[in-house]
């Protein structure tokens, strides 16, 4: 089966293939790097909102209207829950994209002179021994579980209302 990295061969290519790999690898790893871009970006937006719906909470919690705040509570409380488990997804999903990114580097990696993506990862122990290394996707998913938590809290006690 044809490698679907490479849609040409150098040979077939011509002499241009050298340079426009590097051109190409080049682009790919700012690419790469935009993507964690965007992922710092999500994560900002759902750590904002997050916090936004628990002050919310605390305001509601000081009404003195218990019908009232009981509903805004659990309304608060899904829309949180909700939030969570979107941001989780989120960061799943942009862990898994950025695993294929950079096998795709390490590949390409492969067929220029110098591999410092793929030699970095190998220091690391390749993601194996959390002492050596601790990835970011892994701390960062904690975050989302936490609010879930809070968020389960505020629904118990808006239903108890």
């Amino acid at each position: 089966m044809k490698d679907p990295l490479l849609s040409q061969t150098e040979r077939e290519y011509g002499e241009l293939h050298r340079a426009h790999l590097l051109e190409q690898y080049k682009l790919y790893v700012e690419m790469a790097d935009r993507i964690s871009q965007r992922r710092a970006v999500a994560n900002t937006f759902f750590t904002s909102a997050s916090a936004l719906l628990l002050t919310v909470y605390g305001a509601v919690a000081t009404l003195k209207v218990p019908a009232l705040s009981a509903t805004w509570l659990v309304l608060i409380a899904v829309s949180g829950i909700i939030l969570s488990g979107t941001w989780w997804a989120v960061i799943r999903s942009y862990r898994q994209l950025n695993s294929g990114k950079f096998k795709v580097i390490h590949k390409l990696e492969r067929l220029l002179p110098v591999a410092p993506y793929e030699a970095e990862w190998i220091m690391l122990g390749e993601g194996k021994d959390l002492s050596q290394y601790l990835p970011l996707s892994h701390v960062e998913q904690v975050i989302p579980v936490v609010f879930l938590v809070i968020n389960v809290c505020v629904l118990v006690t808006g239903l108890a209302s």
